[in-house]
């Protein structure tokens, strides 16, 4: 009798879901939630243009080792998300679709390998559901939505650990060279973590295996010879182009000197942002029970399945070492080592993330690395329970299918909730008139000064949802029927198409997630104000010499309105700016002199050519106050955010 929860090497083939018809339903919820949202909104302000200007950096200047944003060095990040974006901007042109094409793209290459990896540790249903989740999870689709590299840096750790244990498991020294230079790459997507996180979880798992005797087959020496003739080059030119000058005062830079790269990339990137020392400390540390409790929303609607993996953890605890050092060569024992050893590693590599970002600061994405491993595990589990449960023997079948509907009754009930919430907003707002901008109806709060990446949540008020109603009527309706039909097919036993109603309800309801980011976009971007510069003052992108008929200044960090020196290609002053990544690179002696105050404000408003001045919340009324008398044309509002220029405006 099977009581394993863990899904077997085999399932009846009358359970079984062929890989074609798996794949062709996996690439519709692919396409249909992640390639679609490639084209819009626009970019975003803050980290997603600014990241998006390093790489267009690299395109107009050819400079591929020293990153600039708005004419300051860059030096935070390495750059391989940027070089790849750099592709596309050559081939595509400066546009979101090429800004984001990589990261969705690596949500779909690591659905593939870990439908993969699944498939050979345990079967062709859990290899489904995992490849499933990687497209389907509500955590992945938000942030794939800006340009952060944590898809690309997931897909090339999981390709690290995959050819790590099927290269000791198959003697390959292909896969073993392929780990070296996936582990390499890695490094050049987000630095230290890359190889600290695979070390944490390799180191362990070969001393409880057994399998560090079989260290030659890791080709140590040749293998680091490749991964430092990947890995290095960048990072010795960076620190050649970026040498020190003089010393700060103290950790922090002063006008007589700065750090160069060594320093600031590695100590204060890394070591200092560990420690919550990091400078300038613009990071916040979410509160243990937000971080922990977080999962079950990132890694939604899968999370549902916590308590079945738990359960299975503490079923199957007395065994949990069994087999781990047996190295049999039968094929159907062998697989069985191969699956327990999938398990132990992907457990030890989602557990140190997940104990390391507790400790260090962190923002919700952080953690995004280690999320795949839980998915897989999660369908794992969730696989192994439906075997049991369409097993003859009627006891086992009742046993674990209650334990089903027990998290479905929940998701039910979940699904309910969150409805009627979102049913109130939108009879609250049903007398409003719709707005396409959903940001002039929201809070401004401030939740966390905004330095976590879902501060914005807490603004939504209930006169925004008259700008919401599609993607709240879509997101209410598909929670209601969703769930009550995975609950009515798991009653009566279609444990297949249960699974699948949760993944597709899901899918409908990122697709209604994604509405409602294009509704948020102008809060969350400033597109319109490039469109409005580049109409009055002419297209900078196409013609370099109209650069100089007009000047934009943002008040604040090159954040506050990063979009916009995206899109108009206009290098922009910054009045009291010098702030967050600013900081650092703007100490270099040639810095341009872009950092201002009020009083150059004063002294360049309304004099030479066009000025245009984009100004954000709170700051609003000390710039109107600042320039009392002069001429001052709001010729744009988007959100909190005004355009203002100092030369009349011809109709």
């Amino acid at each position: 009798m099977q009581t394993d929860t863990i899904a077997p090497p085999a399932i009846r083939a009358t359970a079984a879901m062929t890989p074609r018809r798996a794949w062709l339903l996996i690439l519709i919820v692919y396409f249909a939630v992640h390639f679609a949202s490639l084209f819009s909104p626009p970019l975003e302000d803050d980290v997603d243009a600014t990241h998006a200007q390093a790489a267009q950096h690299m395109v107009l200047t050819g400079d591929y080792v020293t990153m600039y944003v708005n004419g300051i060095r860059y030096l935070e990040k390495p750059p391989l998300p940027y070089w790849l974006i750099s592709i596309d901007y050559r081939l595509l042109g400066f546009n979101v679709f090429a800004t984001h094409l990589p990261l969705t793209l690596a949500v779909l290459a690591l659905a593939i390998l870990v439908w993969r990896w699944a498939r050979r540790a345990f079967d062709d249903r859990a290899a489904f559901y995992a490849a499933l989740a990687i497209v389907s999870t509500l955590g992945i689709f938000l942030y794939t939505r800006f340009l952060i590299p944590e898809a690309i840096l997931s897909f090339l750790l999981a390709l690290a650990l995959y050819c790590f244990l099927t290269g000791l498991e198959d003697n390959s020294p292909a896969k073993i060279y392929t780990m070296w230079a996936a582990l390499a790459l890695a490094m050049l997507t987000k630095g230290l973590i890359a190889p600290v996180f695979f070390c944490a979880a390799v180191f362990p798992y070969l001393l409880l295996t057994g399998d560090w005797r079989q260290w030659r087959r890791l080709q140590p020496f040749t293998g680091i010879v490749l991964f430092l003739l990947i890995a290095a080059p960048w990072h010795i030119l960076a620190g050649l182009r970026n040498p020190d000058h003089g010393h700060p005062v103290g950790n922090v830079p002063s006008a007589t000197g700065v750090h160069g790269f060594f320093y600031f990339y590695f100590i204060n990137e890394h070591v200092l942002r560990f420690l919550g020392h990091r400078y300038p400390h613009d990071y916040n540390k979410q509160a243990a029970w937000v971080f922990w409790l977080g999962h079950l929303v990132w890694l939604f609607p899968w999370s549902i399945y916590v308590p079945l993996v738990f359960n299975h953890v503490w079923r199957s605890r007395a065994t949990w070492f069994s087999g781990l050092r047996s190295h049999s060569v039968l094929p159907a024992i062998a697989r069985e080592e191969f699956r327990k050893k999938t398990i132990w590693l992907l457990s030890l590599y989602a557990g140190f993330i997940l104990v390391f970002f507790s400790i260090s600061t962190n923002q919700e994405y952080y953690t995004f690395p280690g999320w795949f491993a839980l998915l897989m595990l999660t369908a794992a589990v969730v696989a192994g329970y439906e075997h049991n449960a369409e097993e003859f023997d009627p006891d086992l079948r009742r046993k674990t299918g209650d334990s089903l509907l027990g998290v479905h009754t929940l998701l039910a009930v979940v699904g309910v909730v969150v409805a009627v919430a979102l049913s109130y907003g939108l009879w609250s707002s049903r007398n409003l008139p719709f707005t396409p901008d959903v940001g002039a109806a929201l809070a401004h709060r401030g939740v966390g000064g905004y330095s976590l990446s879902m501060s914005h949540i807490f603004d939504l008020t209930g006169p925004s949802f008259a700008g919401l109603r599609l993607p709240a009527a879509l997101a209410t309706l598909t929670l209601l029927i969703g769930p009550v039909l995975a609950l009515r097919y798991r009653r009566r036993g279609h444990h297949l198409k249960a699974s699948l109603t949760v993944a597709l309800t899901s899918a409908i309801f990122l697709i209604a997630a994604h509405i409602a980011l294009v509704r948020f976009g102008g809060m969350l971007g400033s597109r319109p104000f490039a469109e409005t510069i580049n109409r009055i003052s002419g297209d900078a992108t196409r013609d370099a010499g109209l650069k100089a008929n007009a000047q934009l200044i943002v008040y604040g960090d090159q954040a506050n309105a990063s979009s916009v020196i995206f899109y108009t290609q206009r290098q922009a002053l910054l009045i009291n700016g010098r702030s967050s990544s600013m900081i650092w690179g703007s100490f270099y002696p040639d810095a341009p002199h872009l950092f201002l105050n009020d009083s150059d404000l004063l002294r360049l408003w309304n004099t030479g050519v066009r000025h245009y001045l984009v100004v954000s919340g709170d700051d609003q009324n000390h710039v109107v106050t600042l320039l009392q008398g002069r001429p001052l044309f709001a010729i744009q509002q988007l959100a909190d955010k005004t355009l203002y220029t100092d030369q009349p405006v011809a109709q």
